[in-house]
């Protein structure tokens, strides 16, 4: 990706900081700008044009939320990243209600500032792009889009680059974190193509047992296998003239992988059973939460197979990284979920934003849109911190293990001691396995060596 070029403001009382900033600036092409005051920064918005701020919450005269409130109020345009200390996330949560872009916490990390500088940089490139967009936002896709992931300069971005690709035919590959959105991106893509008025058919290949997976996207015969009572046909197939997603790609084994391969290039496929072959018409989607690289260096994936689904790549931005989006998201949880529940909770404190302003959220929105309706269902007026209960929501029950209990010696046998302490084992495996593959049995499954069915039985018995 090119990087983008750009003016940096950096507005601090402290030199050192300055001279810190602007070295990093420089180090990625940047040119730095230097203001120490309030006053100095307001006047050379006006005379050097800057295409970023990095701004300080408090700076000597007029502080750092004023600068931020009057320069939104001559270019809101203008992106302004907060600096802030630790001690002022108070302050930080203001300034994003302000209109701040995003916000940097002393001491800070000089990667993650790049990052954040870069990403700003590219929202006000695609600034142009964007005010297009939004005043096309009768568009089924786009009005989706804002509506479902946020209204954050990112997703802005993200609505562009769907825009770009819909109109094609292209394979596209949506890259992603679990509960990031990627199934909607495909519903978008689908909605803003020229095959909308066609199906849009999703499969979560990780949930479908390898046995049963070809059988699925390709259809069989009557008879192809035992159960096979009747001629049923694939996804493929429910697909024709319209859009497959298959999500979730990577968890596909090597041999399904190599048949869609075949049927990618062909253009047709064989049901399991017979020697028929269909012709197809599909636009093929697929999202993925792991790293191709690593999944092709492993030899789980296939590099061929991969260069015929990379004609464009869309990435499906975490939560963390799109900030100004976890207020929207939370407010439009609690409307629904105030609709739902018949209730009419009005809002959520301060307190309670600064925790999900400042909680990581490793579940994205799925994990945001959980939270929020618990805490509906708990509050009476306003949410708060204790009941959105961000504090205790470390690492999932899944991921536990069992403490091993002391051994009664001399009331077991060796033989009973062995049995006690392998179906221990077997649990706390299954346990770490599904905790690794995120609940998905089908790829635990694989994992282990064992069939869908046992490792069906086993998690019922453990009662993971």
């Amino acid at each position: 990706m090119t990087k983008e070029t750009g003016r940096i403001l950096i507005v601090d009382d402290e030199k050192d900081i300055c001279g810190l900033l602007s070295h990093l600036m420089e180090s990625e092409g940047l040119t730095p700008l230097v203001a120490y005051d309030g006053e100095r920064a307001l006047k050379m918005v006006h005379c050097e044009a800057p295409d970023l701020l990095l701004l300080d919450y408090k700076i000597p005269g007029v502080d750092g939320m004023e600068v931020l409130k009057r320069i939104k109020e001559l270019e809101n345009g203008l992106p302004v990243i907060m600096i802030t200390s630790y001690a002022d996330i108070h302050g930080a949560v203001k300034a994003m209600r302000a209109g701040a872009h995003d916000y940097i916490a002393k001491p800070f990390e000089h990667n993650h500032l790049i990052q954040v500088v870069r990403l700003a940089l590219a929202s006000r490139n695609h600034k142009g792009k964007n005010k297009a967009l939004s005043g096309r936002l009768q568009d089924s896709f786009s009005r989706n889009l804002y509506e479902m992931m946020g209204t954050s300069d990112t997703i802005g971005q993200l609505v562009s680059e769907v825009n770009v690709v819909a109109k094609s035919n292209f394979s596209v590959i949506i890259i992603g974190e679990s509960g990031s959105g990627k199934e909607l991106i495909a519903q978008a893509i689908h909605q803003a193509s020229p095959r909308s008025n066609a199906p849009f058919i999703p499969v979560d290949c990780g949930a479908i047992p390898e046995s049963l997976l070809e059988s699925e996207l390709f259809g069989h015969s009557k008879g192809a296998f035992t159960g096979a009572d009747r001629q049923k046909p694939g996804k493929f197939e429910a697909a024709q003239g319209g859009t497959l997603f298959l999500d979730e790609i990577s968890n596909m084994p090597p041999a399904s992988q190599a048949k869609l391969l075949r049927v990618l290039q062909e253009k047709k496929l064989y049901p399991v059973g017979t020697n028929k072959p269909v012709n197809i018409d599909i636009r093929l989607l697929v999202a993925s939460n792991l790293d191709f690289n690593t999944a092709i260096a492993s030899g789980s994936f296939r590099h061929d197979l991969y260069f015929r689904l990379n004609e464009f790549t869309i990435r499906s931005p975490p939560l963390r990284e799109r900030k100004k989006d976890i207020i929207f998201l939370a407010k439009r949880f609690l409307n629904l979920t105030n609709e739902e529940l018949n209730k009419n909770v009005k809002g959520l404190s301060d307190a309670a934003i600064e925790s999900l302003l400042f909680y990581d959220w490793p579940g994205n929105v799925r994990q945001l849109r959980s939270t929020i309706r618990r805490a509906v269902l708990l509050a009476g007026e306003v949410i708060t911190e204790k009941h959105l209960d961000i504090k205790n929501m470390s690492a999932p029950a899944i991921a536990s293990t069992p403490e091993v209990p002391d051994i009664s010696w001399g009331k077991l046998s060796l033989k009973e001691i062995v049995r006690q302490k392998g179906i221990e084992l077997e649990e706390m495996v299954l346990r770490k396995v599904l905790c690794t593959t995120g609940g998905n049995k089908a790829k635990a499954a694989r994992m282990l060596q064992i069939d869908y069915k046992t490792i069906h039985t086993k998690v019922k018995k453990y009662g993971i």
